[in-house]
């Protein structure tokens, strides 16, 4: 999140979607050194991982993805064999271009109530209980 509250994003070169950057962990790594690592690889901005700001569940794939808030340190936006295209979008174009499930991690990460806990299907959200 740059500090005019514009956050980052990509076009994923697999299925052209937009989404935040980010990937697997390594096995000897971090959680924050592979968000770091992964911002990079993407979209060649160095990031200062900051605070979990969200755990969110694919029920149907069972995949739990980790969200943190980063700040940019460096680097110069390109894109990569993992991505189309970098933009740094306000929270309204992070709405109009990603999917409910994708747009939500980018929208909780400016919210300081979190970390925010949810599950989605894939597509949509899935209501808590």
């Amino acid at each position: 999140m740059r500090e005019d509250g514009r956050l980052l994003a990509i076009r994923r070169a697999d299925n052209g979607t937009w989404e935040l950057p980010g990937g697997i962990l390594e096995l000897n790594e971090t959680p924050e050194a592979g968000v770091a690592r992964e911002v990079w690889e993407e979209t060649g901005i160095h990031v200062e991982v900051d605070q979990l700001t969200g755990v969110y569940k694919n029920t149907t794939r069972g995949i739990v993805a980790l969200v943190f808030r980063c700040k940019p340190s460096g680097g110069t936006e390109r894109t990569s064999s993992e991505s189309t295209a970098v933009s740094w979008l306000t929270p309204d174009e992070v709405s109009e271009r990603m999917a409910e499930v994708y747009a939500v991690r980018l929208l909780d990460a400016l919210d300081d109530n979190g970390p925010h806990v949810r599950s989605h299907d894939g597509k949509q959200l899935i209501p808590t209980g």
